[in-house]
This record gives C-alpha cells, sequence and structure tokens, in this order.
C-alpha cells in the first residue's frame, strides 16, 4: 500500500480531510524548504505537495510564478528538488510527498530516469500539469512500475466521460481544479465545487483533493466539509514572500498558517461533513 493510499484510508476512517500544503522547492533557497518541510508535517500536513520550478508555469499565477523565478535564480532544478525529498526522508518516512510541475524537465532527464531517482528519493505522487493522459504513456508506465503514483487534474469544465478517462489512468488521488483560472484566483464557489465532486464520484472511488482559490481558514473549512483533501499553495507561498526580508523567519511563519489551516480542516469534521 502506497503512503498516500495508507493515509487517506486513516484519514476516511476518522471521517476528516487531508491537508496538503504546496511548496515551490527552492524558494527562497534550497536549505529554507530543507528546513520547512518538516516544519509543515509538525503543523498538521498530511501530504506534502512540492512544485518543480520551472521557467513557463502556465498554470500559476503571479504569486507562485514570482517563487518559481527565486528557485530558479537559487540554482533549484529537478535533480535540486530529488535531492530535497531525499534529505525529507532521512528522517520522515511516513508523509507522502508529490511532486507538480510541468513535462519539460521531466523529459529533458527521460521518463525512466526520473521515475528511478524519483523512487529511490521516496516520491510518492506526481502531477504533471501539461501532460494528458493519451501523450503520458512513456512517463506513466515508469512511475506505475516503481510504485509512484500518476495524478490527474480535473476542472470545472471536465466532462463526465472525460473524468471517467482520465480517473482510469489515475492513483493515489484526483485534483479537482476548483475554478477557471490559474492558482491563486479568488470566487471559490463551495457549492459548485461539491456538485462537482459528486459528479466525479460518480466515476471514480479515488479520493478528491481540491486546490486553487483555497486562500484562508474559512475557505479550507468549506472545502473540507465536501472534499477529501484541501490542497492550499497560493496562500502558503504568500507567507514565504512576506518573510523574505529575513529568510530564517519564513519556517516558523508558514508553519504558523499551516497549523491555522490544520484547525479549520478538523473543524469542518467536528461540524459533520458531506464528503
Amino acid at each position: 500500500m502506497s503512503r498516500l493510499e495508507a493515509r487517506f484510508r486513516a484519514l476516511r476512517e476518522e471521517g476528516r480531510a487531508a491537508l496538503v500544503p504546496f511548496v515551490a522547492a527552492g524558494d527562497p533557497a534550497p536549505e529554507i524548504t530543507r528546513r520547512l518541510l518538516p516544519r509543515l508535517v509538525d503543523a498538521g500536513a498530511d501530504v506534502i505537495e512540492l512544485g518543480v520550478p520551472f521557467s513557463d508555469p502556465m498554470a500559476d499565477g503571479p504569486v507562485i510564478q514570482r517563487a518559481g523565478e527565486r528557485a530558479l535564480a537559487a540554482g533549484m532544478s529537478l535533480s535540486g528538488v530529488l535531492d530535497i525529498v531525499r534529505g525529507f526522508r532521512e528522517n520522515d518516512a511516513g508523509t507522502a510527498v508529490v511532486l507538480m510541475g510541468y513535462l519539460n524537465p521531466i523529459a529533458a532527464m527521460g521518463p525512466a530516469r526520473f521515475a528511478d531517482e524519483a523512487a529511490a528519493a521516496g516520491v510518492d505522487g506526481v502531477i504533471v500539469v501539461d501532460m494528458p493522459p493519451e501523450e503520458g504513456e512513456p512517463l506513466l508506465a515508469a512511475l506505475r512500475e516503481r510504485g509512484i503514483d500518476p495524478v490527474f487534474l480535473l476542472s470545472p469544465t471536465t466532462s463526465t466521460e472525460r473524468m471517467r478517462r482520465i480517473a482510469s489512468e489515475g492513483a493515489g488521488f484526483l485534483y479537482y481544479v476548483s475554478l477557471k483560472g490559474i492558482t491563486g484566483a479568488g470566487h471559490l464557489d463551495t457549492g459548485a465545487v461539491a456538485e462537482a465532486l459528486a459528479r466525479v464520484r460518480t466515476v471514480s472511488d479515488l479520493p478528491v483533493g481540491v486546490g486553487f482559490g483555497i486562500a484562508d481558514a474559512d475557505s479550507a473549512r468549506r472545502i473540507a466539509a465536501v472534499a477529501d483533501a484541501v490542497v492550499v499553495g497560493s496562500a502558503i507561498v504568500r507567507r514565504v514572500e512576506e518573510a523574505l526580508d529575513d529568510p530564517e523567519r519564513i519556517p516558523g511563519h508558514v508553519a504558523a498558517f499551516v497549523a491555522e489551516l490544520r484547525g479549520a480542516v478538523d473543524a469542518a469534521a467536528a461540524e459533520g461533513s458531506g464528503r
């Protein structure tokens, strides 16, 4: 059983949603990310989503774009991201880590080599934003052979039949993009998300996480009432940006916000959820 499957199974038995914080690896420096990851776990993260910086992040809004630029300027690369995961695994064998990024760096490394190195580092899942399942078979096969879960995105414009096709290729969980737009966009409609998740669950038994547009504890609580996981990215990366004048403050500043999110997600479970 994968770390992702084990964690989601345990949370389902507890009636709680997973909290999945996103951070851009290497922002503003690799050492800061190394120190931040265990603080996220201490603050209540169930799964860590680690962004692989890329020069043309088409799905990301300004906050995460700037984070990627800072990370690339600090020398971060796909190999460097895997080094960070490897170091994290020296002290944490239980928390699932999912990489999120774009196909180009993986293609440059080669699907088989990437899958080998990701498995050796301790990666549990991979989200490739710009890879539809029809074009991903070499990478998908390599990931599956090494026990790494390919996690796919669904959106408000995805048809039910298309959801079925995507879900058949996915593992670990499905990632529902809560709105039309880029990371960090607003106008989160919880009712529309709940309706969409009901549709997703007619085609797949995989847990469903929701991301994009979850900006604070209140929106995290509302999404936790209907989703299996709450994914928070831009709001966390914004906390990193707030402390750039004093990078030593970043791990504690971010962890405090994640702890606030954890309390909100658990409050939804205490109130009784519709999952």
